[in-house]
């Protein structure tokens, strides 16, 4: 018995980790995944960068396309070892099925927290957001001081404010803000093949942003997939419960690899 548990820990030590490559929603960039803990959980670690368009980094020049940000998740993942496991979160989820409708090969499992990609043509928010001047003073009023301090106290809870106030100060920088919901929109999500890489959707049973309704909509688009709910959940934990979040997440990682 003493034999078997010291192979095993050889096996696990010898093997490269589990690399979560976590692509962040809309506003504060990778700051998103600042909270959870190194390493995620024994053999599992969690990598978060900022795309092209927030956190100050700048979009590139010319026409900003879905291809601005799925190269750069792309180069991501051809910077780490296998096993990778790709997350996306809000609109990090509608990238993370673009980047693995392009490159299955690249990915070992997909995580989609909360995404933003089914049922776009009759949700509320993307029709008020068609306006760019709403759209430039949605971003403008979330970045703004009154709306930090109210936030961080009822929004945000149980996260320390001035981490929340610099998440939500990052949205003035966030260049890509605006340019997204051109981009996500529901001919886009049509035309995405079916992702036969093993999948998870996961989703918080509290979240009041995007409700956890709309995941039988998004596991159409997804042939072996599972869905993972965590009941105490609403749309940040990553922010508000983060040990929580990375056990979570080193389970459905776990279990993605031993498909």
């Amino acid at each position: 018995m003493r034999a078997q548990r010291q192979a095993i820990i050889r096996a696990v030590t010898n093997s490269p980790p589990i690399t979560i490559v976590a692509i962040h929603g809309n506003g504060g960039g990778g700051f998103r995944w600042d909270r959870i803990p190194q390493p995620v959980a024994a053999g599992v670690v969690l990598r978060g960068p900022s795309l092209p368009g927030f956190s100050g980094r700048p979009l590139p020049a010319g026409k900003t396309t879905m291809t601005t940000f799925t190269d750069a998740v792309i180069e991501e993942l051809e910077s780490v070892q296998s096993p990778r496991i790709l997350l996306g979160h809000g609109i990090g989820g509608a990238i993370t099925i673009d980047v693995v409708a392009q490159r299955p090969d690249l990915v070992d499992g997909l995580i989609l927290h909360a995404p933003v990609a089914a049922n776009l043509e009759s949700r509320l928010f993307p029709k008020v957001m068609q306006s760019m001047f709403i759209r430039r003073a949605a971003k403008r009023i979330i970045s703004s001081w009154p709306m930090r301090k109210v936030a961080s106290r009822l929004i945000f809870a149980k996260a320390p404010q001035p981490y929340v106030e610099r998440f939500l100060a990052e949205y003035r920088r966030a260049d890509a803000f605006e340019v997204m919901f051109d981009l996500l929109t529901a001919g886009w999500y049509e035309s995405l093949p079916v992702l036969t890489v093993p999948s998870v959707v996961l989703w918080g049973e509290k979240d009041r942003v995007l409700q956890v309704e709309q995941a039988e909509a998004v596991e159409k688009k997804l042939a072996d997939v599972s869905r993972h709910i965590e009941p105490s959940w609403g749309h940040y934990p990553m922010i508000e419960q983060p040990e929580d979040y990375a056990r979570a997440l080193a389970v459905v990682a776990r279990d993605l690899i031993d498909r």
